[in-house]
């Protein structure tokens, strides 16, 4: 009985330091959370009238430009799956790597190829492990982006869709990540970035400016413009800035959420952690009492062996 109070014990112990370190976790992304979230509300509007002002611009002139897509047929696409580089964040980053499997797979049934991108340690161990192959990984600050990672992504993307396809480039790219919803609802979301072609992204099941039901005709009706100094130099400016805002808005975006669910699965798990030691200190005393019992039995038996005597 003693050596079974003991094993209580040291569960009740470790469990005990196990919340403690969850309800630490819990507090620090409840003080995070809203910090990224005002990030990612203050970043949003400006990331979607940008994208506006892309399109109206791409729509409204008849200009050869090697950013803008010539409406043939894509051969082989470029996916960026943003997910965590820590985990006790319940399915925040399967759900992410679920949805960048179901994008892949639905652009090789189009006959499409698929170059991998990552955002995050959680996917590049999941591909490590089955061995799959990606091109570039950016980890150290998922749960608190800087734009330089921003910028450093839009750059190596911006350079692969620029080069022909001849040579090794993409002919579109698109972002999978997690938006932010609200405290209790996270839903990974794919983003379609280059091309601005709202038709085919709606097929993919795709979104072209994030929350927002945008129609082509909107593009296409979208008010005139004058290009001072010219189209072509107006496009070499909007389009790397354009690339870099969208990317760094989901990034803001997926930070919200992973923050969100860090808090909301701590503390479910230092819920778990109270109802644990709450069971082992009722079978430990349960023991306790067993124990105390038997002893008592003995002593009784012991009495009445002497006066038999």
């Amino acid at each position: 009985m003693g050596a079974q109070i003991r094993v209580y014990r040291r569960k009740i112990a470790s469990t005990s330091s196990m919340k403690k370190i969850f309800k630490a976790m819990e507090m620090i992304a409840t003080s995070r959370i809203n910090r990224a979230r005002r990030r990612s509300n203050e970043t949003g509007p400006y990331a979607n009238a940008l994208t506006r002002a892309v399109s109206a611009v791409a729509t409204q002139t008849s200009i050869t430009h090697p950013l803008i897509s010539d409406g043939s047929e894509s051969r082989r696409s470029a996916v960026l799956v943003m997910t965590s580089d820590m985990g006790k964040a319940g399915s925040y980053s399967v759900n992410a790597i679920k949805k960048a499997e179901g994008l892949i797979e639905r652009l090789r049934q189009d006959g499409r190829e698929v170059e991998l991108y990552i955002v995050g340690r959680k996917a590049q161990q999941y591909y490590d492990f089955r061995n799959r192959t990606y091109e570039k990984v950016w980890t150290g600050d998922t749960d608190n982006p800087h734009v330089e990672t921003a910028r450093e992504i839009g750059e190596v993307l911006l350079d692969r869709y620029s080069t022909p396809y001849e040579e090794g480039g993409v002919d579109d790219l698109h972002i999978v990540y997690t938006q932010f919803q609200s405290m209790v609802s996270q839903e990974p979301k794919i983003l379609r970035l280059l091309p601005l072609t709202v038709v085919d992204a709606k097929e993919m099941g795709e979104e072209i400016v994030p929350g927002e039901d945008v129609s082509d005709d909107e593009f296409d009706n979208a008010a005139s413009f004058e290009f001072e100094p010219s189209a072509e130099e107006v496009l070499d400016q909007l389009l790397p800035r354009y690339i870099e805002t969208r990317i760094f808005s989901c990034l803001l975006q997926a930070a919200a959420s992973e923050l969100a669910s860090r808090q909301r699965a701590m503390k479910s798990a230092g819920d778990n952690a109270d109802d644990l030691v709450k069971q082992y200190t009722r079978l430990m005393n349960n023991a306790r009492q067993a124990e105390v019992t038997q002893e008592l039995s003995e002593i009784v038996a012991g009495a009445d062996s002497l006066a038999a005597s």
